[in-house]
């Protein structure tokens, strides 16, 4: 079962737009030495929709040859097209990712019906564990508990990546699934409630830049100590909320920048953020220790 904190990486840039796999390199490691307990990379906060498949490719080789097995490597292949995410996910597998990360399809607008036939045709091309990921602010359609059970049945789809916001859902979800399906949270400020609700872990923004303080809250957790938890959740908290007040993922790269690791640059239509914004970035690490 997929748990725990699992970092959906960013994806570092050089001035002149190419890929800096030296920082992602170093990135990497950095986040399994700090308790990382699950790598994405190609997520949303990797900027998977301005990737090039090869430059996906290359990222989640690098991921593989980097992580050896330490930990689990869900790579982010999901598009608006069914065909064109079979082809990703082949891909993933024959890389050697551990699952995959399939967004439910932006801007298409799909029906529950379509969904299923969307995520039931991947399952049946690529023999590699599916976690689906709900994210109805982003992609406008909002897959039911129903349609997420229904699909459950179903021998590759292994658990869902839920940014829809409703902390009842994990919930809901648990009580119509009965087989093992590992439910992560993608909103870092609800990761207690929702552990409290059924859920299991996150697919964080957050521990992009505070790894340590992430996977510890979650092994706390585990260990029933809820006085750390509490601490380490109003620890973090200011730092949630820093990550999101422009587009993600512009303020957890800025706060990347501020820390060492990669340049902030993001590719258009993303932007830099604003320098209102960066006082807000680096006010929250400064109140939650990362940074002088």
């Amino acid at each position: 079962m997929f748990r725990g904190s699992m970092t959906a990486l960013v994806t570092p840039f050089n001035k002149d737009g190419s890929l800096d796999i030296e920082s992602y390199i170093k990135f990497i490691n950095w986040q399994i030495a700090n308790g990382t307990e699950g790598i994405i990379p190609c997520g949303a906060t990797g900027e998977h929709s301005t990737l090039t498949d090869a430059e996906c490719e290359t990222l989640i080789s690098i991921v593989v040859a980097q992580v050896k097995g330490k930990v689990p490597i869900i790579a982010g292949t999901g598009t608006d097209s069914t065909a064109h995410t079979i082809k990703n996910t082949q891909k993933a597998k024959e890389l050697g990712a551990d699952a995959a990360l399939i967004v439910t399809p932006y801007y298409n607008k799909p029906t529950q019906e379509g969904l299923y036939h969307h995520y039931k045709a991947i399952n049946d091309a690529v023999d590699l564990p599916i976690i689906i990921y709900n994210n109805p602010g982003r992609c406008v359609v909002d897959m039911s508990v129903d349609t997420m059970a229904r699909l459950a049945e179903l021998k590759n789809i292994v658990g869902v990546k839920d940014s829809s916001g409703d902390i009842t859902r994990p919930l809901k979800t648990k009580m119509k699934i009965t087989k093992k399906f590992s439910q992560l949270t993608g909103e870092d400020a609800l990761i207690v409630p929702f552990l409290a609700q059924g859920g299991v872990g996150c697919i964080s923004v957050t521990s992009n830049i505070a790894p340590k303080l992430c996977a510890d809250l979650h092994k706390a957790w585990r260990a029933g100590n809820l006085e750390k938890v509490d601490a380490l959740n109003a620890q973090l908290m200011p730092l949630h909320e820093a990550m999101f007040c422009e587009t993600s993922p512009g303020p957890v790269k800025y706060a990347a920048e501020l820390l060492g690791h990669c340049s902030a640059l993001t590719r258009a239509p993303l932007w830099t953020i604003s320098d209102a914004s960066k006082e807000i970035v680096k006010t929250a690490l400064k109140n939650t220790g990362l940074i002088a």
